[in-house]
């Protein structure tokens, strides 16, 4: 036997060691689950039969109520030992068919002998509950495995540096309690590992990295010093899976005082929540919050407006380029998404506390009980060092006394009588023992027919009142509306906020659609942040302050407008933005593109960059083909696993295009590829091609509504595939006439990057800049076809 036989045996027989203790302690917890679940159940089915009731004194009551608190307290204690019985249960299921993926042999300086530690999704400890068996990934003794070869190592503790030696880095893949591969390993984590993990398909769902976290990855992962962190990083870099490790690994860090829902993550999609969710669960750690950024737009605005998505104004801007408009729309989004734009706003809310103010008047019933210039000379009465906000608070108050005398004397009008007269009998009646029940409580008694006519007479305008009421209490007396179309609709006040010259190009046409869309109940997307965020300026934010993380993937897609919106939301919060700005295929400003804004978030010295150039989602072939797409794409590096090299193909005519992609789908398929995505540019151009090839295959349309990511054949516009990967990707019609112009070219390298084995492009005609640009030996070319009704 020779020494690598003889580890491999020594190895399994710890393996079956571990596994078998965990067995044991599984039908123990079992057996503690089942009978802890009965007792609650029984409990819960007896609660009042051991509860002794009994309310004639005093005395009896107090002992009735210790009884029934002396049973919810045994209750509450029996379903707190279930649920940690259970969870215990639930991390041994998930660890006993791999309780660890690497094993370190470390010495510390000045210490006794060598320690072995092996490491896995979670600890585990021995029977004594003396030695930890198995430590969990993210104690701080495992960064050794992930920043560190054999030699000098150094790992951090709350109490300090620990300096030692490493002698030996092993890594594992055990399956079902059997060790199917092993091998030692320097600083980096191994390569036959990474290759055996990213040869397989890709999953419906991402999956856990932690047995092939590289030393950049941990670096974002166990940072826990800044208040913002920055994650810029090469399409399949890892940059969402590091993040979600990093979630896991807060919690671990912080558990007594950071709980999962007091995290949330914004994805770039509703379809992305689904492909991330199982991440966390699968390291035995609870969802965070998940939603999307137009998600909290439609929140907040949806019942004032109809809140265009970004998708819908990606479709715009893709497919109207020879529209008379287009370019004043162009100009639109670019300006509203701006520092430029932001400081305009901002300049705005402070002229505000001096003048310009717009409110609605207060009217009942046609009459006016507050009229608009009398509110803003309240408003304007108080003192002008007070915050707007403040100042709105203080002119509710107002309103609200100035309804109430209102109301005072409403009473006695005509109208009133009219509606007593009306009065179905059971509303009478309710009225009637309503005004019995707060006179008996005063002790008094009354049979008088004009008091209780009073009373019903101020019960009906005091119902009458309170949707004004609930209007004012809402602030819905500020005309946010009005004060937003004044930027639009007087160039002179403007000019006053953003500088003489600060106008961008096509103004008056912007202006003009604006005001349009405002007087519909229309709010373009460009729109909704400005609004919101100026809203808010005036009225007072809504801001979260038990969020304490907030992770912004697809950071590229926002703008500076945006993260400083976000910032404010969560005031409590640190935050983490991942992103390529490569991939920044939206028109507005990407706040990547100048680290500047997104800097001056939180200040310098809060601020952390870490770059990823390294792409492990694609083979080398793929990689090589894509990065030159791309500015600064020569510092991408491929990892080293081979693949075909992408095929470029051209055809005559869309007919030939859909015969060569169903061919195309018909070989994947029977070759095994369980993921494959026909990229299209557009929805428009996605829906028509589902219903050429919908009678052929089983496949699914994916729009901007879809809520979960499914394996199988897909077609997809390519602005909805960002962050997901693919088996197989085939590009439909990468054409000239499709893909030529700059602004198209980061959406057609993001379509490339989803393949992880294999990539097919169509184009009908002449290919596309972006591919005739690239170096011939990095892809297979299929010439056009000679179409054979022209001989």
């Amino acid at each position: 036997m020779n020494v690598l036989e003889h580890e491999w045996r020594l190895e399994q027989e710890r393996v079956d060691e571990v596994t078998n203790q965990m067995a044991g302690r599984m039908d123990k917890l079992e057996q503690e689950v089942g009978n802890v679940r009965t007792e609650v159940v029984n409990i819960r089915k007896h609660f009042w039969d051991d509860v002794s009731i009994n309310v004639s004194t005093h005395e009896d009551k107090a002992e009735t109520y210790s009884s029934m608190r002396q049973q919810a307290e045994v209750l509450s204690e029996r379903e707190r030992s279930y649920r940690q019985a259970a969870a215990v249960l639930g991390k041994l299921k998930r660890l006993i068919k791999s309780p660890y993926f690497g094993r370190i042999d470390f010495k510390e300086e000045g210490q006794g002998p060598e320690e072995r530690i092996y490491l896995g999704i979670a600890s585990y400890l021995s029977e004594d509950e003396q030695t930890y068996l198995v430590y969990d990934w993210r104690a701080p003794i495992s960064s050794l495995y992930y920043d560190y070869g054999p030699g000098a190592a150094a790992f951090e503790t709350p109490v300090g540096e620990i300096k030692g030696t490493m002698s030996l880095k092993r890594q594992f893949v055990i399956r079902d309690r059997s060790i199917r591969l092993m091998f030692d390993t320097g600083v980096t984590i191994g390569d036959e590992l990474l290759q055996q993990v990213l040869s397989r398909s890709s999953d419906a769902q991402m999956k856990s990295i932690v047995a092939t976290i590289q030393k950049e990855q941990n670096q974002i992962i166990r940072n826990d010093r800044s208040r913002m962190l920055i994650v810029q990083g090469a399409a399949g870099s890892g940059k969402t899976s590091a993040a979600l490790q990093r979630v896991a690994y807060l919690l671990y860090k912080h558990r007594e005082n950071l709980q999962a829902d007091q995290m949330v993550l914004f994805s770039p999609n509703p379809m992305f929540n689904s492909y991330v969710s199982t991440v966390l669960p699968e390291l035995g750690e609870e969802n965070m919050q998940q939603t999307t950024f137009q998600e909290y737009l439609e929140k907040r605005l949806g019942g004032q407006f109809e809140v265009e998505s970004p998708f819908n104004q990606m479709e715009y801007v893709l497919t109207a380029v020879k529209e008379r408009s287009y370019s004043a729309k162009i100009n639109a989004i670019r300006y509203k998404s701006s520092a430029d734009y932001l400081a305009v706003i901002g300049g705005y809310k402070d002229l505000l506390k001096q003048e310009g103010m717009i409110f609605k008047a207060i009217r009942f019933r046609g009459r006016v009980i507050a009229a608009q210039d009398i509110i803003a000379e309240k408003f304007y009465s108080y003192d002008s060092a007070t915050r707007l906000p403040n100042r709105i608070v203080l002119l509710k108050e107002w309103l609200l006394n100035e309804i109430a005398a209102f109301e005072e004397q409403e009473w006695k009008e005509g109208w009133v009588e009219d509606r007593m007269e009306l009065l179905e009998p059971e509303d009478y009646l309710r009225s009637y023992k309503k005004l019995r029940q707060i006179q008996k409580g005063k002790g008094d008694t009354f049979d008088d027919f004009d008091t209780e006519k009073e009373w019903l007479a101020r019960s009906i305008v005091h119902e009458e009142l309170k949707p004004l009421i609930k209007r004012v209490k809402r602030l819905s007396f500020v005309d946010i509306r009005k004060l937003y179309v004044q930027l639009f609709s007087n160039e002179q006040l403007f000019e006053q906020v953003a500088g003489i010259g600060a106008k961008p190009e096509y103004w008056q046409d912007i202006c003009r659609e604006t005001v349009a869309l405002l007087e519909k109940s229309e709010l373009a997307y460009e729109d909704a942040t400005p609004f919101l965020y100026f809203q808010e300026l005036i009225l007072g934010f809504q801001s979260n302050t038990s969020v304490r993380h907030v992770i912004v993937d697809e950071a590229q897609d926002y703008s500076p407008f945006q993260l400083e919106f976000l910032k404010r939301l969560f005031p409590r919060a640190r935050m983490t933005a991942l992103g390529d700005l490569n991939q920044a295929i939206y028109a507005h400003g990407s706040v990547l593109s100048d680290f500047e804004p997104i800097t001056a978030l939180y200040g310098a010295e809060q601020t952390e960059l870490i770059r990823l150039t390294r792409s492990y989602r694609s083979t080398q072939q793929i990689v090589e083909f894509t990065k030159g797409m791309v500015p600064g794409g020569e510092a991408i590096e491929p990892f080293n696993r081979s693949g075909e090299k992408p095929l470029v193909t051209s055809v005559l005519d869309h007919a030939q295009l859909h015969a060569r992609i169903t061919a195309d789908i018909k070989a994947l398929q029977i070759s095994g590829f369980e993921s494959i995505a026909v990229i299209c540019k557009t929805a428009a151009q996605s829906k028509e091609l589902f219903g050429e090839l919908s009678d052929k295959f089983e496949l699914n349309l994916v729009t901007q509504y879809t809520p979960t990511f499914e394996k199988g054949t897909l077609i997809i516009p390519a602005y909805l595939a960002k962050g997901v990967e693919f088996d197989a990707v085939i590009i439909y019609d990468a054409s000239e006439e499709q893909y030529n112009r700059e602004s198209e070219r980061k959406l057609f390298y993001t379509a490339c990057t989803r393949a992880m084995h294999l990539l097919h492009v169509y184009a009908v005609g002449e290919l596309s800049p972006f591919v005739l640009a690239q170096n011939p030996l990095t892809y297979e070319f299929a010439p056009l076809p000679i179409d054979s009704s022209s001989r």
